[in-house]
């Protein structure tokens, strides 16, 4: 037998109101879901299989390690550590194209020497 959604609405109502979901884990506390707006509908699907498989894209990659990178280089408390970081995360950012976008054109380069010795170059 097939339901329908007003069906289905009235059986998980009366369900709730028996109190069949009030200790199941994660109660209380806001869902994780992960966020896939971004990705056009008609892939969401094939996305969700190559991440349930372990696949990373590696544009989602590399923007993790700049990510690892920018954390890095924001808890550095030498300058050669800074330096260290500041290294990588350039690295990370010229192994993308969308890293190479934000260096010439969005200023973050700048932003970045900025921060590491207080002077725009």
């Amino acid at each position: 037998m097939l339901l329908n959604e007003a069906q289905i609405e009235a059986k998980l109502a009366d369900a709730a109101r028996r109190g069949a979901f009030d200790d199941l884990p994660g109660a209380g506390r806001p869902l994780e879901l992960d966020d896939d707006r971004a990705v056009p509908e008609e892939l969401r699907m094939a996305y969700r299989v190559l991440k349930n498989a372990g696949y990373v894209p590696e544009a989602v990659r590399i923007r993790g390690e700049i990510a690892s990178a920018e954390a890095l280089l924001q808890a550095a408390d030498d300058e050669a550590s800074r330096q260290h970081a500041a290294r990588l995360l350039l690295d990370r950012l010229n192994q993308s194209g969308e890293g190479r976008a934000m260096v010439s054109e969005s200023g973050y380069f700048r932003q970045l020497c900025e921060r590491m010795d207080g002077s725009a170059r």
